[in-house]
């Protein structure tokens, strides 16, 4: 039986529960971390920190903008300020009280949005955030991370509290293929390598790096060769990993549940064209939003499955082949 990406892997948690998870454990280790929810702790997992911390915990409803306000008043007062809500909500109702109470003040201010993506299903458009990756970026100072499964979000959630300035980490709603086994770090400008090869780089983040590895060992019953690298650090890129991956590879696949512009792909093909020209192809949601159904259903017919993801492989080791002659 094949998962929402269309590979075998087993499920694990859902990235927005380790989060929760993860919040408790630093909670219990830093008194000086504050959560503030937009009244969907329920389906955030901050929840479990209001239950062990009801005293460091703020629910300020459906208002995110006074939100973030309240987050950023916290930050400025020497507290770390894990601030979450949805996605869509966190960053599109907010992004002026981001922009210029977090970003332009470099606070210490950590944005968890979940039920990112088109993989939260029967919600429907109005909840997936499909633009979140681009406009965090767009963000000078801030750092963007994009883990794939359980255990690199958790390490995440670590990272982004050590890391001196404010973060966004994008999570999703359904339990999502595992990647990684205990010990994985997540470490801010670095990619993870999942696999190496020779023959083509394919470069994803969050749910697409489970579609990549599956892609790798499909190509690989075909003797193709594909590196996978886990860019789950978007911002700050690792701009050695896919320079030295298109030089040794000569071709690339970005695979992610974003729209085409301004997300993984965008970035990805900005250190390309400055380091080591190759062929890309890119997997994407393209420049459409999202419509409702199950998550299955919507990677499907949106094209973020494994199967997708070989066939762009191919087509861009077509590229590679033409050009080489």
């Amino acid at each position: 039986m094949t998962n929402l990406v269309g590979t075998d892997a087993p499920l694990g948690a859902a990235t927005r529960e380790a989060f929760g998870d993860e919040l408790v454990a630093l909670g219990k280790e830093h008194a000086e971390i504050v959560v503030i929810d937009g009244d969907v702790n329920n389906s955030t997992y901050t929840n479990k920190f209001m239950k062990e911390f009801p005293d460091r915990f703020f629910n300020c409803g459906i208002a995110e903008s006074n939100m973030i306000g309240i987050a950023s008043g916290l930050a400025s007062c020497g507290k770390v300020a894990f601030v979450s809500s949805f996605s869509a909500f966190l960053i599109n109702n907010a992004y002026e009280q981001l922009r210029m109470s977090v970003a332009y003040p470099r606070l210490n201010v950590k944005c968890v949005g979940t039920h990112a993506g088109i993989s939260i299903g029967e919600d429907g458009p109005s909840q997936m955030a499909l633009e979140d990756v681009a406009a965090t970026r767009a963000l000078a100072g801030f750092v963007v991370l994009v883990p794939a499964d359980e255990k690199s979000t958790r390490s995440a959630i670590r990272a982004a509290y050590a890391h001196d300035g404010p973060v966004y980490v994008r999570t999703g709603r359904p339990k999502a293929p595992i990647v990684y086994a205990d010990g994985v770090e997540v470490r801010i400008g670095k990619a993870l390598q999942v696999r190496d090869g020779i023959d083509v780089t394919l470069i994803a983040n969050g749910l697409m790096v489970a579609a990549a590895v599956g892609a790798a060992d499909v190509l690989a019953r075909e003797n193709l060769r594909a590196r996978v690298l886990d860019m789950v650090s978007t911002k700050p890129i690792d701009e050695d990993a896919i320079a030295k991956a298109a030089r040794e590879t000569g071709a690339i696949v970005v695979a992610e549940e974003h729209l085409h512009a301004g997300g993984l792909g965008s970035a990805v093909a900005e250190t390309v064209a400055a380091t080591a020209p190759v062929p890309i192809e890119f997997v994407d949601v393209g420049d459409r939003y999202g419509e409702s159904g199950t998550p299955e259903e919507l990677m499907l017919h949106y094209g973020l499955t494994a199967s997708d993801v070989v066939r762009a492989a191919k087509r861009v080791l077509d590229r590679k082949q033409t050009l080489s002659i």
